[in-house]
Parts: structure tokens; sequence; C-alpha cells
């Protein structure tokens, strides 16, 4: 394991992540290198005789800065939190894998069982937040890899990182496909009273068949449904990301139609469609996965992500299209931008969300209807030949 891929070259000029030179094992010129995240010497390996840690090993840090600046400008947060690196969940599309082979790790089978843990999270945390010069901006958890994947339950790194967040006063948000958070439900309610928090659950489809191979370490979608039934009935409240929508599997009208129906009916929030992107690191093991699994799919996937990491425009927008009917009929609804004098009616009969919102109303008989026709379910889609792609 290669931990000199965490170091920077002591004059500042070194690429994190590069090589620069030392063995295998991380040994290098103590004169020309200075810690970046965590030092080899700081690494306590452990292994756990448990079902669901059995294949796992845990790589133990004490890092030295936990508060993560989003490079450029983002609209919704400027700052994360990333307790682990890897994840047990094992999405096979997850596009954290590639940052697993900083670390001489790769992004396949290493990312899914060689977890580093940065135990001293909540510490650095609140060192870091009292600073003068923190000025209590947003905080995103769940942006990288889960910060509720199966170690939490181990580790129990999330409720020091929560109380650290509300008693500084920063706003938070979570994004998990982990009913772990469930066990924080006592501490998120607190947090709520001192500072805004916004909870999200990932949740692509409702078939077993492909969640089963695809996220083979997470709770199954009812399980998850079931978290955002009791968080909404909690009173915190609880959007979806409907994602992956997985080209080809998860994304015809009827199981598109299906997900929207159950995401309303267990209270979510909102729900905000993204169709399955694939960078390096993730593209490879995505692609392994398909030809062992889905052969027959492989040609309509290359064809489809022919241009790149991402599924073209037309045909992103053609699935986002749907769910938002969908959305509407359940009474989901991405409301248009109002103007000032709207703002307090709408307000006073909807619950504000950050992608559709949930209306008091549903009309389940016009989902029911509601059918639109997106590819044949045969031939590859081309793209439409009257508009040039966006």
């Amino acid at each position: 394991m290669r931990w000199s891929g965490q170091l920077i070259d002591g004059d500042g000029g070194g690429d994190r992540g590069g090589d620069r030179g030392g063995d295998r094992d991380g040994d290098s010129d103590a004169g020309a290198v200075q810690p970046g995240l965590f030092a080899p010497s700081d690494v306590v390996v452990r292994t756990f005789d448990t079902p669901g840690f059995r294949d796992a090993t845990f790589y133990e840090v004490r890092a030295k800065s936990v508060l993560n600046k989003v490079p450029g400008a983002s609209p919704m947060f400027g700052w994360t939190i990333n307790p682990y690196r890897g994840c047990g969940h094992r999405c096979v599309y997850c596009f954290a894998r590639k940052t697993h082979t900083y670390l001489d790790f790769d992004a396949g089978l290493d990312f899914d069982t060689r977890i580093v843990v940065k135990v001293n999270t909540p510490e650095v945390l609140r060192r870091e937040l009292a600073r003068p010069s923190w000025r209590r901006e947003p905080v995103a958890m769940g942006t990288n890899v889960d910060c509720y994947q199966r170690a939490e339950g181990r580790y129990r790194l999330m409720p020091g990182i929560i109380g650290a967040l509300a008693e500084s006063g920063t706003p938070f948000s979570i994004l998990t496909k982990g009913t772990l958070m469930l066990r924080d439900l006592p501490l998120l309610k607190a947090a709520a009273q001192d500072v805004p928090v916004q909870l999200a659950m990932s949740i692509g489809s409702l078939g077993e068949s492909v969640w089963r191979t695809v996220e083979a370490g997470t709770p199954s979608p009812a399980r998850r449904l079931d978290a955002v039934r009791t968080l909404a009935d909690s009173g915190l409240g609880c959007s979806v990301l409907m994602a992956p929508i997985l080209p080809f599997l998860t994304d015809s009208p009827e199981q598109l139609r299906a997900t929207v129906e159950a995401i309303a009916q267990a209270g979510a929030r909102s729900v905000t469609p993204i169709v399955l992107h694939l960078r390096s690191g993730a593209r490879e093991w995505y692609y392994e996965w398909l030809q062992a699994t889905y052969p027959h799919l492989v040609p309509r996937y290359r064809a489809l992500y022919r241009e790149g990491s991402y599924a073209p425009s037309w045909y992103q927008d053609r699935v986002t299209a749907a769910v938002r009917e969908y959305a509407k009929a359940y009474g989901l609804v991405r409301p248009p931008r109002p103007v000032a004098q709207e703002a307090s009616t709408q307000e006073a009969s909807t619950q504000e969300t950050g992608g559709f919102r949930m209306t008091r109303t549903e009309n389940t008989a016009r989902a029911a209807e509601v059918q639109p026709a997106l590819w044949d379910d045969v031939e590859l889609p081309l793209p439409p030949t009257t508009a040039p792609e966006r």
C-alpha cells in the first residue's frame, strides 16, 4: 500500500496521488516529504470476524483535517466531510472508486473491502469549526462515499460529527443509502433545533434482482423507503435522490412510475432523478459487472456512453421528463420560480424542497394513466434529428 500517495512534497510542488519514489509500502526520504492527510506511522490495520465485515480490512488513521473545500462555486454547499474512504455498500457504479487508487488500492474489490477510517474525525472537526475564520457555511456529507455505510455501525463517528456541527451553528446535509441514519434520529432532531438540517435517501429503483447485484452491500429499496417514512413521520422530512437510473435496466416507464409512486407514498419531500454516469474507475468495474450479469446490454451501453462519462442529453431529458410527469401525478411537483408576491401563498400550501416538492394532495388515478413513450424496448434509440443536442 503506497501511503506516499497521501504525501505532499516538502516544497509544495508535489502532485497528490502521484508516484514520487519510495518503495511500495510507503518508505520515503523524511527530508523530502511531509505528511498530507495522514502518515504511515498513524495507520492501524484491523479485521473483524463478524458476518458483515468478514471480507473487509479497516485502516484506522488519524486525519489532520476533515473539512474539505469544494473546488469552484457550488450553489448547494461549499464544504464536505468524508470520515471514510472506500465503501462497504459495494455499488458497482460508484463514481468515488477512482479516488481509492490514490492510496495504491484498486478501484474495484479494494474499494469495497479496504476501508480507510478517520477515527479522530469528530475531534478534528471540533477544532476546525472553532477557528475564528470559520463562517458556518453549509457542510455536506455522503457526497463521496456513504457516511452511513456498514463500518459506521462499529466506529460510530457520525454522532460526534452531528454534535460538532450543531453546536458550532453549522448547517449540514446528509445523503445516504444507509438506514443506519435512523440510529441517530434523536441527535438529528436535536440538531435541527439549532441549525438547518437536510436529509436525503438514495433510491434508484425498486427491483430487487438488480439491487442484489449492483448494490450488494446496501439495505434493500424497501428498507430505505421505510426509513424515508420514519423520517417523514418524525417531522424532519427526507428527500429522495432517484439515482442512479440505469439505462435498459431500471428506466422503463413502468419502473419509473412505480418508483416515483413508492417514493411519494413514503412521504418524501422531493424526488430528483439522476441518470447513471460512468467516470474512469467506475466505468471499468461497471462494465465488468455488466458483462457478467447482463452481457447482452454491453453493446447498447457502449453505444449510449460512446461520447464519455454521461449519457447524452436527449436521453437524460427523456428520463427526467417522464419522472417529472409521474412526480406531478403523485403530488411531487417542481413549481415554477414564483414572483415575490406568490412566494408566501406557495409556502402555505406546500413543503419546500430542493428538487420536486410534496403537495398536500395526491392523484394516483392520473398517475396510472401517465405512460410516456421513452423508447423502443429492442432498439437503441437515436438522438432526435429535429433539434440539436443540448
